[in-house]
């Protein structure tokens, strides 16, 4: 457990960091407060080309793991109405953020003053960009964490109970992939359709059509969503447009039915513009990899949680996305999800998410635990 002149000073580290969010790539100063608080504990900043965020490093040794945790916040107004509320307008901590970053200097002072008492090297990460997916890739990119054997990571959860930790092996988070459908066709006068496409009922079939995939291409056991979040189309109530465009999202849990997921998202579509004599184009926008644990490491964490925690749990996979996926392509990791508020409250990304400031004291814990049990088995 942690001191509390310690819990206190993080507490107050949390609501300043809470106070002044900063999106995406724009973590600034975020970045500032948390390389001048490395600095007064004496802890290594390693040299990078990292515009945002920071990668440090304590101890030395073959054995080598990382601490993760993401610094940047969501394009939200806050409606939480606390003392501590965001200055910055447009600009919110409601994912959580302030906390992973709060409880990764809490684990990273006390490493640091504790650092002859234990052998093997352990880095610590604070990644930005996590909201948009592309922060681990950032990271990756410098180099530093090439030689990493773990990474270790968490997730706050507000709709599970303060303290409670859940850890689960295999798919954690979903796979993302965000998608846009442009559909074009020779447009009309409303009442002379015959005279064009109609492309918004071209858009309404593929919106039910593509309901088919999860219903009759994926297994009841297995776990697949498909949803279509944004229709553009027309701009008056008596014209048939030329263009329409889609936007949503596909979430998976493993590669086979990601796989199966997209050919048929594919097929749908292309069968339902030739229905409709339209032509259509799919992109893209953003493809994330499963948040997978590790099945050997997620046993060796979790029988070290067991010993110094009793709020332990075996929890549901969320169907949300992390780019923490993408240190599992280099070294096999675990990633946790730890309860920050109570059942009912409100979620991620949402306006007036709250966090508890009690999970502090669990998550500086998890990661300090965590290393611990890391570099022993590593050795």
């Amino acid at each position: 457990m942690i001191e509390e002149n310690l819990y206190q000073e993080l507490v107050e580290i949390r609501h300043y960091l809470h106070a002044h969010p900063e999106i995406s790539e724009k973590e600034v100063e975020t970045t500032k407060f948390i390389r001048q608080k490395l600095a007064d504990w004496q802890i290594e900043i390693m040299d990078s080309q990292l515009k945002t965020g920071l990668v440090a490093k304590i101890g030395s040794g073959k054995s080598i793991i990382a601490l993760r945790a993401d610094i940047d916040a969501l394009p939200i107004l806050e409606e939480t109405g606390l003392e501590f509320s965001s200055v910055n307008k447009g600009a919110m901590h409601a994912c959580g953020h302030d906390l992973h970053m709060t409880s990764l200097l809490g684990a990273a002072k006390i490493l640091k003053e504790k650092e002859s008492q234990f052998s093997g090297t352990i880095k610590i990460i604070f990644q930005p960009a996590e909201e948009i997916g592309e922060g681990s890739k950032e990271v990756l990119k410098t180099g530093l964490v090439s030689d990493v054997q773990a990474f270790i990571g968490y997730h706050n959860m507000p709709t599970l109970s303060a303290g409670v930790i859940g850890l689960r092996e295999g798919g954690v988070m979903a796979a993302v992939e965000r998608f846009e459908i442009l559909i074009r066709g020779q447009g009309s006068h409303a009442a002379y359709p015959q005279e064009g496409q109609d492309l918004i009922l071209a858009s309404a079939a593929i919106v039910q059509n593509l309901q088919q995939i999860v219903s009759r291409n994926i297994s009841p056991l297995r776990a697949a969503v498909v949803s279509v979040t944004h229709i553009e189309a027309g701009n008056t109530w008596n014209v048939l447009p030329n263009n329409a465009r889609l936007e949503g999202t596909i979430r998976t849990f493993d590669n086979e039915v990601r796989s199966l997921t997209k050919r048929r998202f594919s097929q749908i579509i292309e069968a339902t513009a030739k229905a409709y004599d339209v032509e259509l184009e799919i992109k893209w926008l953003m493809e994330a990899d499963l948040t997978f644990n590790d099945f050997e490491l997620t046993d060796v964490i979790r029988k070290r949680t067991e010993q110094w925690h009793d709020k332990v749990v075996y929890p549901e996979p969320s169907s949300a996305g992390e780019d923490f996926a993408n240190y599992q392509k280099q070294a096999p990791s675990v990633f946790a999800f730890i309860g920050s508020n109570e059942q009912g409250a409100s979620g991620l990304h949402f306006a007036d998410m709250v966090v508890q400031d009690e999970t502090l004291k669990v998550a500086v814990d998890y990661y300090l635990e965590s290393a611990h049990q890391l570099l022993e088995h590593f050795k």
